[in-house]
């Protein structure tokens, strides 16, 4: 959702915030690495219960995930791989990070709250791999209650002010939800370019 409605706005604001990242030749590549071993520690800091930590180092490896793409593009290197290796760490990290938040509550005996992470866990694979799917398609699925910006933004303010397991609550409702908007996206856009061969077949 915020990705559709400010993402072509995001390179001038990051250009405009962080002017330094754009006086040299940063690797963006390196940035994606380092984004996601940021995450890494943060999913180890969830998992232990440092809830502020967690959030604290999930947004340094969130902002690195961020810019990445804006340098690449700002130095002209913007390339598949680059892409490519920024999806997969993306993966990486969203199910790292939930499984930190899985072990924690499920170690504190909170069957509850360990079914919704598994959930949120379940269903932010889910939203990923649609989007995946539907591309190979030549589908375009983007748009969703609850994408990855918001994923993210929802466990940092849940670590940052104690209130992890709302947030969760609301990120494993909000994922399902993405997901059935896409399915059914999906769905009609497939009905919709199979319907004139089903007709043409009906001679």
């Amino acid at each position: 959702m915020i990705k559709e409605k400010f993402g072509h706005k995001l390179d001038q604001w990051v250009v405009t915030a962080l002017p330094f990242l754009f006086r040299g030749r940063i690797d963006p590549n390196l940035l994606t690495i380092l984004g996601a071993m940021v995450c890494l520690v943060a999913a180890a800091a969830f998992g232990a219960g440092q809830f502020l930590a967690g959030a604290i180092l999930l947004a340094f490896g969130g902002l690195c995930d961020l810019v990445d793409g804006v340098v690449a593009r700002h130095q002209g290197v913007a390339s598949k791989f680059g892409a490519f290796l920024d999806s997969t760490l993306d993966r990486l990290v969203d199910m790292a990070v939930m499984l930190g938040l899985i072990i924690h509550f499920a170690m504190a005996g909170d069957q509850m709250t360990t079914l919704v992470a598994a959930t949120g866990l379940t269903s932010s694979i889910l939203t990923s791999y649609t989007r995946a799917r539907a591309e190979s398609l030549d589908l375009i699925l983007d748009g969703g209650v609850v994408e990855r910006g918001e994923r993210i933004g929802l466990l940092i303010a849940g670590g940052a002010l104690g209130l992890m397991v709302p947030a969760l609550w609301v990120l494993a409702v909000g994922s399902s939800a993405t997901v059935v908007q896409r399915f059914e996206s999906a769905r009609q856009s497939l009905d919709s370019q199979e319907e004139p061969s089903a007709v043409q077949g009906r001679d």
